[in-house]
């Protein structure tokens, strides 16, 4: 293809899509036209569900340059075309001057940068994005991003704020002074409106998309059908199935975007004052702002309009709506690199890096602090969908779609009944030719066993099962955005936790401190509020280095901080607006111990004696605050105790991060196995350090130094333990999920020893497992990346010895046969920079790291994502259970995400649960599972409704016979509304079971479930059909004898006469007895399919469905067996000899027994247990979690090698399974303790091992 004519835009990123360039095409277009009216319209719907057809049915292709119309294709998995019109922005439309004077695009890398230089070369820019002289640029919107032009990298990108390519020196000196109404005009034009627009459609638009889908389509086909062929009964019934269900869809539809557009909407238009370049305060309404502006943010706080980075003064932000804690969050203003001491050059600013000094799109300032005379001011960076709640309410809006066997493998079973129906159609035709039936009734005949044999009803029938479902949710407590999920659901196989929160409490309770004095660790104290401690560094670093502030006289901040301050039982006193009016700084917030805590004013002796003179006035002011940040894992203070002339600088953090920032010599030798035993212990440890600064750091100094001038040469003071306690209900949930062979991972950003200890704890690791810590290094002085592997519970072992003790390490023997095989059990873990390293260098180790990987450390919230897809890539089916703090992207990602937390950051997850508790875990999969089975119950009955009627109709159609209209309607609406929709009700079954409903339709024991039944069904009708033309009385026109009476005979006339003479083509004795026999076969086949255990509660507890059954079982053997004269009017019944509906009642019996054996017995006890169980035992080697079992092992080396050998005579299918069959035979894995593993090349990652490899057990798979 010619380069020419595809280019890729959003290269790399998530939403990557190629883009074909087309122009309209007069002569093709006229060709559509005269196809539309020949089709009666209906290829024009063919071209509206399909936009790339659409596209080449119309167009021509061109120069993506030159295009009128872009064609886009997306490059993931689903392949999803869209097209987009070409339009185009006139830039000489700025109402203020002519931009070519006052207004200059330049380009930096990918982003935009507007600049007040209106220089030759400047102007030589522009005409990067504009074509002609006129000024205009090439656009085109899609997913509420515009992509313009670009000459110079000759594709379309989308213009970027000042997020990207802009350092934070450029912010201060070319942004910070604010923009001339001219460029802001000019901006505007380019960046349009600040807003977030989610259009709530209108209920006719919303109508006519609705009503344009295939299903509806094809019931309208249904109904006229059925009108012309005065079936009036079943149509006006699925007009109004329909109609119910429009209604339905659309009133949820259109809640959904209420629901959206006032979750956008509330304060999205403000009022907002921003400074101009001549220093004047101008006030627009927040739909004005552009990037560049300098928004100043009011003293009374306000829901920010945009993404703004903070250039001067304070913020205190509630960030709940991205990050899903209420937790009120400081935000400083960006470091500003010309005053820096040491001066960090050109770093770049970007929004996630510096998210300390950025208040983003949508999130509450509570309040603000400032230096008088100077307002708090933030430079806006990103506006409408680019800013971080635009993205969020973009991915709701335009969700991924789900993918899942089930629907796929649904549409190609419709494909299997379109060319059965295909065959009927065929064969209709023919036979009425040749039987010289009016040309009209073939038509309607032929067209008839279209809609025989796919049922317009069975969407709906499909959607009753997940309808219940989502109701059975809600009554516990789970509230689902996307019921299809549901399904999916029930396939989950792996379960991602998050530690805080979710696995253990929320909250963590101060255990005690442990000091350190000359170099040693003194004993650990519980009691830190007392009057020894109260005016030592170590309490004063506890009541200065934090983040917490009071909000309407409350303390509030992160729970930590607020856990460790209520410990030392300080008090905190913030400025009010006017102290900090009287003086040209601001205020500190000052912290000071209650009095009684203070020692009594007692002379100590000379030249001390005036400290103790006025104990009330001990206080301590915190004079700057540099946040916490998780990149650097560690925050710091800068504080002066009131009549001292040094200040004081505190740090607190993450021990590893403190100890290396402090005097080697004032860390204690033990540091390292202190640590190590807290965290083995499960304890959270953070560390404290301190340092005395110079006497030449003035407040202003201070205010303008950088942290890195701070955080260095400390002295370190000891470690606060804190406890964070398991959740009651997390280890028996945790067993639960083993027993039922799903496997379970965490995802934490704790640290890596404490997650492993919390893991053990729960469950999830088991005492004799072992646990291998991957560390891997990123390539460094021109040495390649590499892995160094370490065995957790070993560690101390090693300390002392270079090698580990054979006894610890997991063996696998060489024996050539695979019963020898000893076998263990191991879990890797890791942290976010290893895992980043590992699938950036070593993607070759990745699947087989996801295989075993249970506890992840230390991750990011991409990296979460990462790791669902990562795991995703293997073939698993994920669940992620979060409580929606930095859990959002993973909780998208994932087949399943649960958010445990009812804010805003869960609106994009699919469930969410009202109890904060991973008890809804089970349920959830427990109901996927049901639903999941009585989806597949729901097809197979629906197929078989199709098979049945299509025998029936076309056996009587050998003879122009057919069933008459209202037995069409009794069939339909009686028997089989009615049982599918009591069939969906059986609720799921009370526990999990280990064994995993099918993933999709098309498996060996379900496609031999419908064949078996189909055979049956045909092989009976056929049977009843053929026999009742071998009965003495049988006549081929009965209208006018009875064959009640035996001596009827004397009206018999030759078949040819009496079709010649009597128009009524439905009674007769195969229409009746073909009726009987095929109603009893729906309800048998209803029953046959409604299976309980191990997925669903036994059929006879879901007392509808029962009541249902045996109502029309009775009710049609009663008219079967004792005819009734008005009943066989109005179903155009025939009377036959009693004998003869004894006969049927056999036959009738015959089948149902037939019909129970073949799938209770043969298929459920044989085939299933044979087959199925089969893969189940091959998946279950697989398990690197098993439930805790007694005297399995015997079984397990017994069953072994059988299993084994199956799978080698049939690959798995899941790419996991496959692997851990290769693992079983690799003698170098896992790796050995103390090795090390290197990257083959620093470009790309590909691992070479030096590592041994064991076995799963076979009883511990699950997976």
């Amino acid at each position: 293809m010619d380069k020419e004519e595809r280019k890729t835009i959003n290269q790399g990123q998530e939403d990557e899509m190629e883009v074909y360039g087309y122009n309209l095409s007069r002569w093709k277009l006229a060709i559509v036209s005269v196809g539309v009216i020949c089709t009666g319209g209906f290829l024009l719907l063919l071209l509206y569900w399909m936009p790339e057809w659409r596209v080449k049915a119309t167009c021509v292709r061109a120069a993506v340059k030159d295009c009128q119309v872009v064609l886009l294709r997306t490059t993931d998995e689903f392949r999803m075309w869209f097209c987009a019109k070409i339009r185009f922005l006139s830039l000489e439309s700025d109402p203020f001057s002519n931009p070519k004077s006052i207004v200059n695009k330049v380009w930096n890398g990918h982003a935009v940068h507007l600049t007040e230089n209106p220089a030759g070369e400047d102007q030589r820019e522009l005409s990067k994005y504009s074509q002609t002289c006129s000024q205009q640029m090439r656009y085109f919107t899609h997913h509420s991003v515009k992509y313009f032009w670009d000459d110079t990298i000759h594709n379309f990108d989308f213009l970027k704020g000042l997020d990207e390519g802009v350092s934070c020196t450029s912010i201060y000196e070319k942004h910070s002074a604010g923009l001339t109404k001219g460029m802001h005009a000019y901006r505007k034009l380019l960046y349009g409106i600040n807003e977030i627009t989610v259009k709530v459609p209108s209920v006719f638009k919303l109508l006519i998309k609705e009503v344009l889908n295939p299903f509806y389509i094809f019931q309208l086909f249904s109904v006229i059908l059925w009108s012309t062929d005065e079936y009036y009964y079943y149509a006006l019934a699925i007009v109004i199935m329909s109609l119910v269900s429009i209604v339905t869809s659309l009133y949820s539809i259109r809640k959904q975007y209420v629901m959206l557009h006032d979750m956008v909407a509330t304060h999205s238009t403000v009022r907002v004052s921003v400074c101009r370049v001549n220093e004047e305060i101008e006030e627009i309404f927040s739909t004005d702002l552009v990037p560049g502006d300098v928004m100043v943010i009011p003293l009374n706080g306000t829901v920010m309009p945009c993404d703004a980075v903070l250039i001067s003064g304070t913020c205190i932000v509630n960030e709940s709506m991205l990050t899903g804690e209420s937790v009120p969050v400081t935000k400083t203003n960006l470091p500003n690199p010309s005053v820096d001491v040491k001066g960090t050059g050109e770093e770049l600013y970007s929004p996630e890096t510096h998210k300390r000094h950025t208040l983003f799109c949508g999130t509450m300032v509570i309040q603000t602090r400032f230096y008088t005379g100077e307002l708090v001011k933030a430079v806006v960076v990103r506006t409408g969908f680019s800013t971080s709640k635009g993205q969020l309410v973009r991915s709701i809006l335009y969700p991924k779609p789900t993918d899942f066997k089930l629907y796929r493998d649904a549409y190609l079973f419709l494909l299997c009944l379109v060319g059965v129906a295909g065959i009927g159609f065929i064969y209709t035709i023919i036979n009425n030719i040749l039987n010289e039936v009016e040309v009209g009734t073939i038509i309607i005949e032929s067209l008839d066993i279209i809609t025989i044999t796919v049922p317009p009803a069975l969407p709906a029938a499909m959607t009753a099962g997940i309808v219940y479902a989502q109701r059975r949710l809600k009554t516990v407590g789970i509230f689902c955005i996307s019921p299809q999920r549901i399904n999916i659901c029930g396939q989950l196989n792996l379960v991602c936790f998050d530690k805080t929160g979710t696995l253990t409490e929320d909250g963590l309770d101060l255990w005690g401190i442990q000091r350190v004095e000359n170099m040693r660790f003194l004993l650990p104290e519980e009691n830190v509020c007392n009057e020894m401690l109260v005016k030592s560094q170590f309490v004063a670093c506890m009541a200065t280095c934090h983040s917490l502030t009071k909000i309407e006289g409350v303390l509030s901040g992160d729970p930590l901080d607020l856990k460790m301050f209520e410990a030392i039982g300080w008090i905190l006193e913030e400025a009010t607006e006017e102290e900090t009016a009287l003086h040209n700084r601001i205020m500190p917030t000052v912290v000071r111990p209650p009095k009684q805590l203070l020692p009594e004013p007692i002379p100590a002796g000379n030249e001390e004696m005036e400290l103790f003179e006025l104990p009330a006035i001990y206080e301590i002011g915190i004079v700057r605050q540099f946040p916490f940040s998780s990149a650097l894992q560690r925050m710091s203070v800068v504080a002066k105790v009131l009549g001292e002339k040094k200040m004081d600088a505190y740090m607190k953090g993450a021990p590893e991060v403190i100890a290396s920032l402090c005097r080697p010599e004032t860390v204690p030798v033990d540091f390292e196995k202190v640590l190590e035993e807290y965290t083995k212990q499960g304890f959270r440890v953070i560390a404290l350090a301190h340092r005395k600064l110079e006497s030449k750091l003035t407040w202003h100094k201070i205010q303008n130094i950088s942290r890195d001038a701070i955080e260095n040469n400390m002295d370190f003071m000891g470690l606060i333990i804190m406890q964070n306690k398991l959740k009651q209900e997390t280890p028996a949930v945790l067993e639960d999920l083993h027993k039922a062979n799903i496997r379970t991972v965490m995802v934490t950003g704790d640290n890596m020893l404490t997650a492993v200890s919390v893991a053990r704890d729960c469950g999830m690791i088991l005492p004799q497992d072992k646990i291998i810590i991957a560390e891997a290094l990123p390539p460094k002085d021109g040495k390649v990346a590499k892995i160094n592997w370490h065995y957790a519970d070993s560690l101390t072992q090693c300390s002392n010895s270079s090698a580990i003790s054979s006894e610890v390490i997991p063996k696998k023997l060489a024996h050539d046969s695979l019963e020898d095989l000893q076998l263990a059990r191991y879990h890797f873990a890791m942290n976010g920079k290893s895992f980043s390293v590992i699938l950036e260098h070593f993607q070759d180790l990745v699947p087989k790291l996801m295989l075993h990987g249970t506890v992840f450390a230390r991750m990011a919230p991409d990296q979460k994502t990462q790791l669902v897809e990562a795991l995703q890539n293997v073939d698993y089916f994920v669940g992620m259970c979060g409580d929606g703090a930095n859990d959002c992207g993973a909780l998208k990602r994932a087949h399943g995400g649960i958010s445990l937390s009812e804010l805003e950051a869960s609106v994009a997850s699919p469930f969410t649960s009202k109890t904060p508790s991973i008890s809804c875990v089970p349920n959830l999969i427990r109901e996927g599972r049901a639903a999941l089975m009585t989806s597949f119950c729901v097809f197979k009955f629906m197929a078989l409704y199709s098979i049945i009627q299509y025998a029936s109709v076309t056996l009587l159609y050998s003879i122009l016979s057919n069933l008459g209209d209202f037995q069409f309607l009794f069939i339909d609406m009686a028997i089989i509304l009615v049982l599918v929709f009591t069939m969906s009700l059986n609720p799921s079954w009370k526990e999990l079971v280990a064994q995993r409903p099918p993933s999709g339709l098309i498996s060996g024991a379900l496609l031999f479930s419908v064949l078996s039944q189909i055979i049956i069904s045909i092989g009976f009708q056929a049977l009843g059909f053929f026999w009742v033309k071998q009965q003495p009385w049988y006549r081929v026109c009965p209208s006018h004898l009875d064959a009640c009476n035996t001596t009827g005979s004397l009206y018999w006339n030759s078949s040819r006469s009496c079709n010649e003479t009597d128009p009524d083509k439905i009674k007769n004795y195969e229409n009746t007895t073909v009726f009987f026999i095929s109603s009893f076969q729906y309800l048998t086949v209803a029953v046959v399919f409604s299976k309980g255990k191990p997925f669903r509660q036994p059929c006879y507890k879901n007392y509808f469905f029962v009541v249902s059954v045996i109502i029309l079982y009775f009710f049609v053997l009663f008219i079967m067996l004792h005819p009734i004269a008005f009943v066989d009017e109005v179903l155009e019944l025939v009377c036959i000899p009693y004998e003869w509906r004894i006969t049927m009642l056999v036959i009738v019996l015959l089948n149902a027994l037939v019909s129970v054996v073949v799938e209770s017995f043969f298929l459920d006890m044989v085939l299933w247990k044979v087959v199925f169980n089969r893969d189940r035992q091959g998946e279950c080697r697989f398990s690197t979690t098993p439930p805790p079992q007694e005297s399995v092992d015997q079984w397990g080396k017994c069953c072994f090698s059988w299993a084994a050998l199956c799978c080698q005579k049939k690959a798995p299918k899941a790419k996991y399974m496959y692997l851990a069959q290769e693992l079983l035979v690799d003698p170098e894995w896992p790796p050995k303790p103390q090795t090390t593993t290197e990257a083959k090349a620093l470009a790309k990652g590909n691992g070479s091992c030096q590592v041994i490899t064991i076995a799963s057990d076979p009883v511990s798979v699950a997976y």
